[in-house]
């Protein structure tokens, strides 16, 4: 699956996809499928609000636990629901229907300091 060139994304896999001051934010597919199997994922209430570099959640797999990480700070708007009865769901799309949250930021602007895209592939080894 082709990486998605409208984010932005940290050293832990996790991209970010902005909407104005609104980003949505979920898994890569590396991640995902280095997880393999997602059997559970834990997210804030919509109203909390995270810090940028700070785990916001946790995702467990028949792997591992990992801990979810912001690259912005803001107050969460949304959260992915669907993730409660089927967490597979971030292994089948985790750059569609497989997000995870959505914060409206506090400065919208550091999403510019997260990886491109080109510097992502290149984290990854691609």
């Amino acid at each position: 699956m082709p990486i998605p060139t409208d984010r932005r994304y940290l050293q832990t896999h996790e991209w970010h996809k902005p909407e104005g001051d609104t980003i949505t934010i979920g898994i890569t597919q590396f991640a995902a499928d280095e997880l393999t199997d997602v059997t559970y994922v834990k997210l804030p209430k919509v109203g909390s609000t995270i810090d940028a570099n700070k785990p916001f959640g946790e995702i467990e797999s028949v792997k591992a636990t990992s801990d979810l990480y912001s690259g912005v700070s803001g107050t969460v708007i949304a959260i992915n629901e669907k993730l409660t009865d089927d967490p597979a769901l971030v292994n089948r799309e985790p750059h569609e229907e497989g997000w995870m949250i959505k914060v409206k930021a506090s400065d919208s602007s550091a999403i510019d300091k997260l990886l491109s895209v080109e510097a992502y592939l290149k984290r990854i080894g691609q």
